[in-house]
């Protein structure tokens, strides 16, 4: 790693980069350009991590779509016939790019101590912290790799742990400050901490643990509540979103979807309860899907935030499967087949856009921060 290169006095102001809607100090005056990793680092945020917990929710549809069934609808065995090949290189895939990701975060806290700091301060920032940890919790329910019940015992307390810290943190600030905290650092961005709960939960019912299960959907689901009717009612004075970060309204169908997985993991079967959450799920994905003018101009220029579009429909496909097992009717797995086809080539489409433009991600000018006033455009 290049050490930091010599830089004349610097006039520091907090900006919200439009794409990434992080805290970071804008550099106007130095006299030297960064090196390559340097900027590569200052560039990287935690909002990158959109990219894995995508590539992990595919690799769970796959799972589920592939694994024995006693559906018998004949779209069901059409599905499949998915390779097995396939689906372990797709795991593959998303492990090594969690590995990579967090590998370079570890060495942004090493030598950006400072931003990460104010990323863990930020009411947008902070969340996407929770998102390697739900990353690694979805590789580890859907691994094609034998392991012992002990192994994956320990490894579900390595990346619950993390959650359960962040929790007390957010939590504990909502439930001491109250209203007036929460009215103005809701966004919904602030779902993927109830969310990183119920993934825990469907987790822990695969390592047999069902009252810890029980115990970590009751926290997110009484947050969820709230955070819900907050995020409904748009309070005044509350924290919007900048405009190129409008994708991450989709992480309202996420939310609904995995609680319904959730619940029907701790059940043992997608019971009524599991089919009015995916119901709440779908008739959010149409309310936003019908409004497509609320995205347009996040989609004039690509931005990482474009991935927060895939994790979400993957997450609906994947309770779809389990809405469709559980109905056994053909309309239910049409609508099964139709958004694992959505979600597939949403994934694949920004995978390509990702590696058109990994260079300006990493390296271009358009990840810096900006200009204050000309940031601050909320949602």
């Amino acid at each position: 790693m290049d050490p930091k290169p010599t830089e004349s006095p610097i006039h520091a102001s907090l900006a919200v980069d439009e794409s990434n809607s992080m805290i970071r100090v804008h550099e106007d005056q130095a006299t030297e350009q960064p090196s390559t990793a340097w900027r590569i680092l200052t560039n990287f945020h935690g909002g990158f991590f959109r990219i894995c917990l995508s590539l992990s929710s595919q690799a769970v549809l796959w799972k589920t779509l592939i694994q024995p069934t006693d559906d018998h609808h004949a779209l069901r065995h059409a599905l499949r016939v998915l390779p097995n090949a396939a689906f372990t290189l797709l795991w593959s895939i998303a492990l090594v790019m969690l590995a990579l990701l967090s590998s370079l975060y570890a060495l942004k806290c090493l030598f950006q101590f400072e931003k990460v700091k104010a990323e863990f301060l930020h009411h947008v920032g902070v969340h996407y912290l929770f998102v390697p940890w739900m990353s690694s919790l979805l590789l580890l329910q859907s691994t094609p790799f034998t392991e012992s019940r002990n192994a994956g015992q320990i490894m579900w307390w390595v990346f619950v742990i993390p959650i359960i810290t962040l929790d007390v943190k957010i939590y504990g600030q909502w439930f001491t400050k109250g209203k007036r905290l929460l009215s103005k650092a809701a966004n919904p961005t602030s779902q993927l901490s109830v969310m990183a709960n119920l993934v825990g939960a469907r987790a822990a019912i695969y390592m047999g643990w069902k009252e810890l299960a029980l115990c970590l959907f009751s926290t997110g689901m009484a947050h969820y509540l709230v955070l819900f009717v907050t995020l409904y009612q748009r309070l005044p004075g509350s924290n919007g979103l900048p405009v190129m970060l409008r994708p991450v309204f989709f992480l309202f169908i996420a939310t609904p979807s995995m609680a319904s997985l959730a619940w029907g993991s701790i059940n043992g079967s997608f019971d009524t309860a599991s089919k009015m959450l995916f119901s709440l799920s779908l008739f959010l994905f149409l309310s936003l899907a019908s409004r497509p003018t609320l995205f347009i101009k996040s989609m004039r220029r690509f931005s990482v935030a474009w991935w927060a579009y895939s994790f979400p429909i993957t997450i609906l496909a994947v309770a779809s499967v389990d809405y469709a097992r559980a109905a056994k009717g053909g309309a239910a797995h049409a609508l099964m087949l139709l958004l694992t086809l959505v979600s597939v080539l949403v994934c694949f489409a920004l995978v390509a856009f990702t590696a058109l433009n990994v260079h300006k991600l990493f390296l271009g000018t358009n990840n810096l921060a900006g200009n204050v006033s000309s940031n601050t455009a909320t949602a």
